[in-house]
């Protein structure tokens, strides 16, 4: 089976699309089929990548397969990027969420439905939408496993806490357990004032010997290379030192 990994957060601005980019593009570094999946409705993951006219496409598209999954196939609506494939948004998906919130609990599962049969990749990384509902829940429930990213800031601390608390409805709701891989704490700035310093020392105690937290520092190669379509380890792309922190990153979910 392959691993399923999501990187989720419902606070925004927390750069979810611009790490699930980086983690997708280290794990393809490393010799991986990699599969992104774009479940955020505005679809920023999709048009990051350059995919602005599949975004707008005719049916059948994500947001079908979202409603029957068991009538579509991921490989038929996957589409190419130079480093990895992805999962493209569809503009329909705005309308899914609240079908999904009037049909229950069962709709959550849609997602992992889907996924079920994707088995052309070694890696599934999905970015999810910046809220607590039935979207992000379909995310949580198909990986199992995630990546939250947050800013070194107290709203994120905040955040944090009302995502752990969601994990545990969906953990006693749905009788699974959701594992955290890891935290990363993004746009951090050097020298370091004293709410980001304050930030860091507490997401690293309420973590430590759980689960890893990365710090990836504010660079303008990485937004340079988002700019451009693709990721840090892209053909054409910067070298950074913040390379080394997604290649942790990626070691830890290929050896987890």
């Amino acid at each position: 089976m392959m691993d399923r990994i999501a990187v989720t957060n419902q606070k925004g601005g927390v750069s979810k699309t611009t790490n699930v980019i980086n983690v997708a593009g280290a794990l393809a570094d490393r010799g991986l089929d990699v599969l992104a999946v774009d479940m955020d409705p505005q679809g920023y993951l999709t048009h990051r990548l350059g995919f602005e006219d599949v975004y707008k496409a005719d049916p059948p598209t994500f947001a079908d397969a979202l409603k029957t999954p068991s009538d579509h196939d991921v490989g038929d609506l996957a589409v190419e990027h130079a480093e990895f494939d992805l999962l493209p948004s569809n503009i329909d998906m705005f309308t899914l969420e609240q079908d999904l919130i009037a049909s229950g609990m069962l709709p959550r599962m849609r997602l992992s439905n889907l996924l079920e049969g994707a088995d052309s990749w070694d890696v599934i990384i999905i970015d999810s939408p910046p809220s607590l509902g039935p979207l992000n829940d379909n995310v949580v429930l198909a990986a199992e496993t995630l990546l939250v990213p947050v800013e070194a800031d107290e709203s994120s601390q905040l955040a944090l806490n009302h995502l752990l608390r969601q994990l545990d409805t969906l953990e006693a709701n749905y009788e699974v357990h959701i594992d955290i891989a890891g935290v990363i704490v993004s746009n951090v700035s050097f020298p370091l004032d004293n709410e980001q310093e304050a930030s860091i020392e507490w997401f690293e105690s309420r973590f430590e010997g759980h689960v890893p937290v990365w710090v990836v520092r504010s660079r303008a190669a990485i937004k340079r290379s988002i700019q451009a379509g693709g990721s840090i380890f892209g053909p054409d792309a910067e070298d950074t030192d913040m390379r080394e922190v997604y290649e942790e990153i990626a070691e830890e979910i290929a050896n987890g």
